[in-house]
């Protein structure tokens, strides 16, 4: 039987899970990020305050303040964590913001009038523009949560993980190393907790849907986009990252690309503009929540 992620579509609940409607906010001021993604009592973004991510100019290094951060036209690589995050968004209407840079606009609308939070997504360029773009979610996750998604996924490992893993493992002047899912070269990368010291990225090939279980609560993510390359990035942060003052985050990252880093991506591990200078993407989140227990 083929799993509902792996035909790209959100995984249907069982009769013992309740929805759980979900409320979204932005500050289009500051980027474009989103501040809140909340439902009965749960908040799901991760926050660290005292970053001064309100001062942020274009050119500053990446602030990780928490919250959901459009990575746009790369995720690694120049400028870090892309070109979008650290410029003001321009608002447009209710829920629609926009930004214009010399290569490309990207327009978002954001609803969650149905409970279920949906981002619609345009991106105008040239034909033939590369680009990869991902929504950097940092979510508020207990040590018990997992991230679930169909096993057997191919899954890039990239080189932070190579030390833990055995000598010689990892293929000398690769900038990935390729195993399946949910233990790629023996990492069980869907345990997302609790803390051990370690940091690892990952890029989950071709895989649009997922689900982050923390206790009673479920968290779907689904990516739709035609004729483009959609992947999830996982970055696992237990305390490991950085050296000089290591703290918890975990990055769940709905993707269009297979790559972190643009520069880095070969022909099909980038999203491309088609002849008629448009890309239209969707992301879809909803929360459940099962019977016979409190969420944390």
């Amino acid at each position: 039987m083929v799993s509902a992620a792996a035909e790209g579509r959100v995984p249907e609940t069982s009769g013992t899970e309740t929805s759980v409607p979900l409320r979204v906010g932005s500050d289009d001021p500051h980027g474009g990020r989103w501040t809140t993604l909340c439902g009965d009592g749960r908040e799901w973004l991760w926050r660290r305050p005292g970053t001064g991510r309100d001062e942020v100019r274009p050119g500053d290094p990446f602030v990780d303040a928490g919250g959901l951060e459009e990575c746009l036209p790369t995720v690694r690589g120049l400028p870090d964590h892309g070109d979008v995050w650290s410029r003001p968004w321009r608002t447009t209407g209710v829920g629609i913001a926009t930004i214009e840079r010399p290569d490309f606009t990207l327009t978002r609308r954001l609803t969650d009038r149905s409970g279920v939070v949906v981002a619609d997504y345009r991106l105008q360029a040239d034909p033939g523009y590369r680009f990869v773009w991902a929504a950097h979610a940092l979510l508020d996750l207990s040590p018990a949560a997992r991230l679930d998604a169909p096993a057997g996924t191919p899954t890039r490992l990239y080189p932070e993980a190579a030390v833990l893993l055995s000598p010689g493992q990892w293929p000398a002047g690769s900038p990935w190393l390729s195993a399946p899912w949910p233990a790629p070269a023996g990492l069980p990368l869907d345990r997302l907790g609790p803390d051990d010291g370690t940091a690892v990225g990952a890029v989950l090939l071709d895989c649009p849907s997922v689900r982050v279980i923390d206790g009673t609560d479920r968290l779907t993510l689904h990516l739709e986009c035609h004729d483009q390359p959609r992947s999830t990035a996982l970055w696992r942060n237990l305390r490991g990252w950085p050296s000089n003052g290591p703290y918890r985050s975990i990055g769940v990252e709905p993707m269009l690309g297979r790559a972190f880093d643009v520069a880095e991506a070969g022909p099909d591990d980038a999203a491309e503009v088609p002849p008629n200078g448009e890309v239209t993407w969707r992301l879809t989140l909803a929360a459940h929540r099962s019977s016979g227990g409190h969420p944390r």
